[in-house]
């Protein structure tokens, strides 16, 4: 079944450049969003709202290993590109953090809280419609976030959308001393290697870790905004605390995440 948006003309008018059609597909007790194209920008599993279906979308919250699980409730995280919002209500229902999405779209905002179950805004969630590569400059997120979580593909997801030397030193100016950045990357080909870095100039490279790719090719890379380099003696006891709190395969991170520079 496929389902198709019409334009929100209000505030797509207001618009200067095409956006591409949101349309969702069920399948059986998944729920996929697509930019008007067979590739998959986020799933939802009908019964489990919150959960994080995708093994690739589990890992883009790694930063847990970074901080005190404690201290999770009183952070701020941040998703530049909504998606089907899976990211986003999990930080804000299951976490209870702070949450802004920033989203380009405006369709995909009404697909999100149409048929994705993403909760309207109140004080502890914001959705700006806005370009992710604008909003950053804006001084007012500067050194605010915790957790920042790039997933930035357009409707061919072929490769991310913002990719520069520029965009990620702006999302480092974006956290805090202890924030980390997750970003959503295809395999490992030279487009890998180039981005790698690029966001190893912008962090630094003792800042940089990644996972080995999952089955669809997808590549997590964090940076930490001050490299702290915790032994697996200190990762391993704060992952078993996630995945009791929060269901979340973090022993397995650790076997399969590693600095990029060792």
């Amino acid at each position: 079944m496929w389902i198709n948006f019409g334009d929100n003309e209000s505030i797509l008018r207001k618009r200067s450049h095409a956006l591409p059609e949101v349309n969702f597909s069920d399948d059986g007790p998944l729920r996929h969003l697509h930019l008007g194209t067979e590739w998959i920008q986020g799933t939802m599993v009908l019964d489990a709202p919150t959960a994080l279906y995708h093994e690739y979308i589990q890992r883009m919250m790694a930063w847990l290993l970074f901080v005190e699980p404690d201290s999770v409730a009183k952070r701020q995280a941040m998703q530049l590109g909504l998606g089907a919002g899976s990211l986003t209500k999990f930080c804000h229902k299951e976490l209870r953090m702070k949450t802004t999405a920033i989203e380009l779209n405006p369709q995909v905002l009404v697909a999100c809280r149409g048929w994705f179950k993403l909760p309207a805004e109140n004080s502890r969630l914001q959705v700006v419609l806005a370009d992710a590569a604008l909003e950053i400059e804006n001084a007012k997120w500067w050194g605010t976030v915790d957790a920042l979580q790039v997933d930035l593909y357009d409707h061919e997801a072929a490769t991310p959308v913002l990719d520069s030397l520029p965009f990620y030193a702006a999302c480092r100016r974006l956290l805090t001393p202890e924030g980390c950045m997750t970003v959503n990357l295809f395999g490992r080909s030279s487009s890998f290697v180039r981005t790698v870095e690029k966001i190893s100039a912008a962090f630094g490279a003792p800042a940089v870790w990644a996972f080995k790719p999952t089955r669809e090719g997808n590549t997590v890379v964090l940076a930490q905004r001050t490299p702290s380099r915790p032994r697996r003696e200190v990762l391993l006891p704060r992952a078993e605390i996630i995945q009791t709190l929060w269901g979340l395969p973090a022993t397995k991170w650790v076997r399969t995440f590693k600095p990029m520079l060792t």
